[in-house]
């Protein structure tokens, strides 16, 4: 179900009433569309399906390189996602670790990001982010072994509360070989380590 963007609207009408604000008022008169606009975009994950995007997978030996089987974990790193914290519907944003060990699928580098970015699409909690991305890697590849690590800012933790502006938020799932502490050790360590 695709957002109703006329309810939201209304809804951020009635919102901006309630907060004592005059919705009719120069500044404030597209802010409904608006609203309603970026949260089609926030939102657009939430019925979508995240493993589509590893529905094409490669396979190691019989396919277009069956000479490059890689020995250890494909990694990608600094993947950017932003996303929305249900708690209270502030924004949250960082970046996203994603490795796996193979079997006999790979999958394009550019479909880890997308599902990234379908899951991150919906209200959510970090830890439950990185545990969908983890699953779904996990159940899409016949992978070993699968590792994703999140650093995020919340601005429920810098806007409100605490207001912790430099604080950060990591969470790390873990499936298969990788729930081992001992063998994501290096893993982690590639995380940080720059050329």
């Amino acid at each position: 179900m695709a957002v109703d963007r006329e309810r939201v609207a209304a809804l951020v009408r009635e919102l901006l009433e309630a907060i004592g604000e005059d919705p009719d008022r120069p500044g404030l008169r597209q802010t409904p569309t608006r609203v309603a606009e970026s949260w089609s975009e926030f939102f657009g994950g939430v019925d979508q399906d995240a493993g589509a995007p590893l529905a094409h997978t490669i396979s190691v030996t019989r396919g277009p390189a069956p000479d490059t089987l890689p020995s250890g974990a494909v990694m990608l790193r600094d993947i950017s996602f932003r996303s929305m914290c249900e708690h209270h519907l502030l924004p949250f944003r960082g970046r996203a670790h994603v490795a796996y060990l193979p079997g006999e699928e790979v999958v394009g580098l550019g479909a880890l990001p997308r599902v990234i970015d379908i899951l991150s699409s919906r209200p959510q909690v970090q830890e439950r982010l990185g545990e969908q991305v983890a699953d779904t890697v996990a159940s899409a590849l016949d992978a070993r072994g699968v590792l994703v690590v999140l650093d995020a800012v919340h601005e429920c933790v810098t806007m409100r509360g605490g207001r912790q502006l430099d604080a950060s938020t990591v969470t790390i799932a873990a499936r298969g070989v990788y729930t081992d502490p001992v063998a994501r050790a290096e893993l982690v360590a590639l995380i940080g380590a720059r050329a």
